[in-house]
Parts: structure tokens; C-alpha cells; sequence
């Protein structure tokens, strides 16, 4: 079987078991049981979530995010991350997880988008202008090094709004499938390999804290 893994933040947690349950029987799907929040964070502890969980060397996919942490305006300050900063995180993670799982082809989702209006007047807000700032920063410094670009943020962008669960979820049954299914098609091209439907009046996702998803 095929071994693949997720990495990423709470968007991901959104879809991860969905991706999972769609490849049982042709891939071991693998991701941390935490959101892995921003780029700084996932280069840090990405060495450990391969110890932690046990994941083999033999990976055949990675496919990750990290973003929609860096994009957040706190008290109205700027991104928590500067662009600079987080065209050398992403370098960088892509650059150790070529090391770490050195077989494996490397997906990067670029941060899909929110719901601008759902922020006004809020301490904590992101906005769809400076995530296309940093999803265009992103894959501009991955250009040449292989690694394939699944575009979250323009699928997003076609969501039908119940979809979502909040200004930057999609914690829906239906959204969890949306994403998920864009991520599927993404993974199974790359690998040749094919998803089988989940439905879901019988999906369960993985139970999660709030802690565990925090925001």
C-alpha cells in the first residue's frame, strides 16, 4: 500500500479522517493528532511528529499546509509572520521534509480562503487579500523543486457558503467532503491510485478537542 501524510493546520483536521476512510485498503494515511498551527511551528516539529507517531522513512506522498496561522492580525498588528519570513519557513519545510522522507513526492495546499465581512470589528482577523499575498510568495520560492501545488484557496473560494462552520472552517459534513475530495483527486494523481466514495451518513471525523483544533 501506498503511505501518505497530511500536514497542517485546523483546515486540515477538517478533512484529514475523510481522506483517510476514502483511501482504506490502497494507502496507510498518516498526520500529528495536533493542528500544526504556523511554518515555524511545522519546522520545528515535524522531526518529532515522524518520531512521535512512528511514521516510516518509505513515504510516497507528503502533502502540506502551513499559512493560515502566519496570516493572522492580532490587535491589528501586522501578519504574524512578515512575507520574508515566511518565504524562508516554507523553503525550508519543504527542504526538511526532502530530507526526512527522501522517496516521497511533496503536495503543498495553498491556505484556502475566509469570510472577510465574519471578521469586522474582531481582534483576531484575516483577510482573503493577504492570504493571496502569501500563497503567491509560497509558490513562487517552491518553483523548480518539485513539488506540485494544490490550489485550496481558489477551490475554496467556490464553496457554497453553508459549507462552512465559521469565517475560516469548513466543519460541515459537506465542507469536510469538499476539501477533502480536492486533496483526494490532488494525492491520487500523483500516486495512480483511486479513492473510494465515503458516505456521509456514516462518516464519523476524527473527535478532536477544541484545544486540539484551537483557531
Amino acid at each position: 500500500m501506498k503511505k501518505i501524510i497530511l500536514i497542517g493546520d485546523s483546515l486540515r483536521m477538517s478533512y484529514d479522517k475523510y481522506v483517510k476512510d476514502a483511501l482504506e485498503g490502497v494507502a496507510e494515511v498518516y498526520y500529528p493528532t495536533e493542528n500544526c498551527r504556523y511554518s515555524q511551528y511545522v519546522l520545528r516539529h515535524l522531526h518529532d511528529w515522524k518520531e512521535k507517531h512512528e511514521w516510516p522513512a518509505d513515504i510516497d506522498l507528503v502533502h502540506w499546509n502551513a499559512g493560515g496561522w502566519d496570516v493572522s492580525e492580532i490587535y491589528g498588528d501586522p501578519p504574524l509572520s512578515s512575507l520574508e519570513h515566511y518565504a524562508d519557513m516554507i523553503t525550508r519545510i519543504n527542504r526538511r521534509i526532502r530530507l526526512l522522507f527522501p522517496n516521497a513526492k511533496v503536495v503543498f495546499a495553498t491556505t484556502s480562503s475566509v469570510v472577510d465581512e465574519q471578521y469586522e470589528g474582531r481582534r483576531f482577523q484575516r483577510h482573503n487579500r493577504v492570504i493571496e499575498e502569501f500563497n503567491a510568495t509560497a509558490i513562487k520560492v517552491l518553483e523548480g523543486s518539485g513539488t506540485v501545488i494544490n490550489d485550496l484557496y481558489a477551490h475554496s473560494l467556490k464553496a457554497p457558503m453553508e459549507y462552512r462552520s465559521d469565517a475560516v472552517h469548513f466543519g460541515t459534513d459537506e465542507g469536510r467532503a469538499y476539501l477533502g475530495k480536492k486533496v483526494l483527486a490532488t494525492i491520487c494523481g500523483e500516486l495512480n491510485i483511486t479513492a473510494s466514495e465515503v458516505k456521509l451518513e456514516d462518516f464519523k471525523p476524527e473527535d478532536y478537542t477544541a484545544d486540539n483544533i484551537a483557531y
